[in-house]
Parts: structure tokens; C-alpha cells; sequence
């Protein structure tokens, strides 16, 4: 839906009171297709594939707080696919390649800035399996590239390399096709276009209970009543041990604190993102000025979504050391989300041992980037009961498999280290 320029200014004069909504209010009914617990990116992204790419609109999404209140706005906004395991690195690539056409196909700015991920190496080892790194994107179809010396002082002429550094900057590798995609516009994005397609979205709607007869799924509680329902997907980051608890499931993940600041607005002086891995500090700039900050897990488990001024000091002292001029700046925001982490570090995706329950949870700190992928896939997966190829590796079963997934070293996890 557009609006001309004299709609808007109607609209303004008229304090905003003939806005259509974005997302409708329905009637909640006794039964549907198929429901998704998580209102989150994830979800929405599900349920607008689901009739997108299969035609199935019958669907519930029960979000329990409102739409981007969740993990999908407790993020920092960054989409890459710079991973060594090939089944890591094909899920993200994919998902970045839809990142492109996003905003054209959901009619809603998303804000995709394929700005460039630049992610530092101190040292020459750690540059060694960087171009490793590098090589197998390559052979993925991957824009990747080793930079070093002036050709990396070039590609970012903010960042200091000259002065004394206790862990100097050997090199990068640089992905130009990773960036940044506005957070929040993503989850009203999906949830526009899917409520807009007949599928249901319940917000401050939680699910509540998840009943099981003989191992097979029968209904979905939730305050507004029961829904019969055989076929349903847990997609809740950051609540999925208690959420999977409902159904009877213990998920091998730990939900940890992860927190992010930004600084006031000034003008533009950092055109890409900025990765430093000793010790894990992450920099890029808004389009407002903001420079937004992030960095390792809190280290402990913990639902408590709160900050702390020791993690601010840990990842202020890594920024500094890559660009000194921040600070002169002042911290304007501090917040927190809530990761789950398997002991892989990689998201576990699919079918659960309850017949008709699917799960799709622990995706740490990967998860923003692989929303439109893991849409696209979970959506197949709930239309035709198969498991796509690019979610096999991540199945429930492949602990007790001793398949796992670890993607050590692309993330801030230092117990798979």
C-alpha cells in the first residue's frame, strides 16, 4: 500500500487517525492449519512464506509481548555469511541473497545497506584461517576477500593500525556484500504482508500450554482459548528452553545475556562494519550518526535481558583500539537480549520427538541474519512435511548423533574455542 503526498499531509492534519493499521485484529479461531509461537522476525517471516510460497493461510502467530518488541529489535542490526562450514555458510548465504530483493517484495523499507563486514585478524595465524575462510566462500559463490597493509587501511581509513597495539591488526577479511538491515522494519514488514495474505497475528498473546496426546501435537493454549491444531513451530529466541519445556522437550542450549550501545549521532565517519576479535568488539554506524557497539556474551546463564557497566568497559576498551576518536562520543543507549546457545553454537532446526511440533531455536548471535532464509525453509518444511537440505545438518537429534555443527571461532562463544 502507497500514499501520495497529499494523503500523508491529510493524515498529519488529522493527528493520524485514518492510519489503516498494519497488522489486523482478529477473531481468534478454534483451529488452524498450523500455528507459530514467536511473533518474532523467524515467525513472521514463516507465516508470510507460508502463503507467499505454498498458498497456506490459516495460520496463528502468537506473539506474546507486540511486534518488534522482542530479539528482532534486541540486535545490531548485522547480516553476513562469512562461515567456514559449508552448512553455516549456505544457510546465511542464502539468506542474504534475499536480503537484497527484501523490501521490493514485502513493499516496506527494510533499510538493506550492503555496506561491507570487515572482520580483523591479530594475527598471522588468525589471518591463515581467515583466508581459509575466505577460499571456501569462494567455492560457495561468496564474495570474499583477504586485505592487508595499506589495502586495508584504505578500505577503512578510520581505523587506527599505526599506534601500538597489544593485539595488532595482521589483516581482514572483507565481505562487501554483508552490511546492515533495519531491525524493526523487518518484523512490521512480515507481519504486514503475511496479516495481509488472512494469516492471524496475536499480539501480547502468548502460548501457554501445548498439549500431547500419545507423542503427537492436539492444541495450542493460549489466554484468548484453545487452538486445535496439528502442526505447530516454536520459534521464540531467547524463551525456547521454557517455551519447549511446555510440550515436555529439554533443549541442550544455555540463554545468556547479550548486550549493545549506541552513542550519540555525529556525522559520517565509518562506512562499513568493523569486527575486532580479540576479545570481540563490533562498530558500524546508523544512517542517523549513532555509532552502534556490541560484543561478547555476559558469560552466564541468565533471563535477565539487563545490562552492565562491565561489559560496556570490555567492549569500549577493543573499539578504542580501532578507532581512538570515539571517545569523545557519549553513550546514549544501553540494552540487552537474551541468546540461546547450544554447545555447537549452531541453531537446532526441524522436527522434535512430539509428532507434528517443529523447533526453531539457538541461534545465538546468528539469528537476525538468517531471517528471511529460515522463513523461507521453516515454511516448506510445515507445507509439505519434509526437511529441506539446508536445515538437515541442524536437526534436533544430531547431539545424541554426534553430528554437531561447530562453527568455533565465527562467534563470540569461547567455550567452543
Amino acid at each position: 500500500m502507497g500514499y501520495s503526498a497529499f494523503s500523508i499531509l491529510g493524515h498529519a492534519l488529522t493527528a493520524n487517525k485514518h492510519w489503516q493499521a498494519a497488522v489486523g485484529t482478529p477473531q481468534m479461531r478454534t483451529s488452524y492449519d498450523a500455528v507459530i509461537i514467536g511473533g518474532g522476525g523467524h515467525g513472521l517471516a514463516t507465516a508470510y512464506y507460508l502463503a507467499q510460497q505454498h498458498g497456506i493461510t490459516n495460520v496463528a502467530v502468537l506473539e506474546a509481548g507486540w511486534i518488534g518488541g522482542g530479539n528482532t529489535a534486541r540486535n545490531t542490526t548485522i547480516v553476513r555469511s562469512d562461515y567456514l562450514l559449508n552448512s553455516s555458510f549456505r544457510l546465511k548465504d542464502f539468506a542474504l541473497g534475499l536480503w537484497a530483493d527484501l523490501s521490493r517484495d514485502l513493499n516496506f523499507n527494510l533499510m538493506y545497506e550492503p555496506r561491507g563486514y570487515v572482520d580483523l585478524a591479530h594475527s598471522d595465524g588468525e589471518l591463515e584461517h581467515f583466508t581459509l575462510r575466505a577460499n571456501a566462500m569462494r567455492l560457495g559463490g561468496a564474495d570474499a576477500q583477504i586485505l592487508t597493509g595499506d589495502a586495508l587501511q584504505e578500505r577503512v581509513p578510520e581505523l587506527d593500525m599505526a599506534s601500538p597495539k597489544r593485539f595488532p591488526i595482521a589483516g581482514a577479511l572483507v565481505q562487501e556484500a554483508g552490511g546492515v538491515v533495519r531491525h524493526d522494519a523487518v518484523a512490521w514488514g512480515f507481519a504486514r504482508k503475511a496479516s495481509q495474505a488472512g494469516i492471524h497475528v496475536f499480539q501480547n498473546c502468548p502460548g501457554t500450554g501445548i498439549k500431547v496426546r500419545d507423542g503427537k501435537l492436539q492444541a495450542i493454549e493460549t489466554p484468548k482459548g484453545r487452538i486445535a491444531c496439528d502442526k505447530a513451530l516454536i520459534s521464540v529466541a531467547g524463551a525456547s528452553t521454557q517455551v519447549a519445556a511446555l510440550a515436555g522437550l529439554e533443549l541442550p542450549l544455555n540463554s545468556i545475556n547479550v548486550q549493545a550501545f549506541v552513542t550519540e549521532p555525529v556525522k559520517p565517519a565509518l562506512d562499513t562494519v568493523v569486527n575486532y576479535n580479540a576479545g570481540y568488539s563490533y562498530v558500524s554506524q546508523t544512517s542517523k550518526g549513532e555509532f552502534v557497539l556490541g560484543g561478547a556474551t555476559d558469560g552466564y546463564s541468565s533471563f535477565a535481558r539487563r545490562g552492565s557497566f562491565e561489559r560496556i568497559e570490555d567492549v569500549l576498551a577493543r573499539a578504542l583500539q580501532m578507532f581512538p576518536f570515539l571517545s569523545r562520543l557519549r553513550l546514549m543507549r544501553h540494552w540487552s537480549g537474551t541468546a540461546d546457545i547450544p554447545m555447537d553454537g549452531n541453531a537446532i532446526l526441524g522436527p522434535t520427538p512430539v509428532e507434528g511440533l517443529m523447533i526453531n531455536a539457538g541461534w545465538g548471535y546468528a539469528g537476525f541474519k538468517a531471517t528471511p532464509a529460515i522463513g523461507h525453509q521453516m515454511a516448506e518444511l510445515l507445507a509439505t512435511g519434509q526437511m529441506p537440505e539446508l536445515l538437515q545438518p541442524f536437526a534436533y537429534e544430531r547431539f545424541a548423533l554426534g553430528a554437531e555443527q561447530d562453527d568455533a571461532g565465527a562467534g563470540p562463544y569461547p567455550w567452543l574455542h
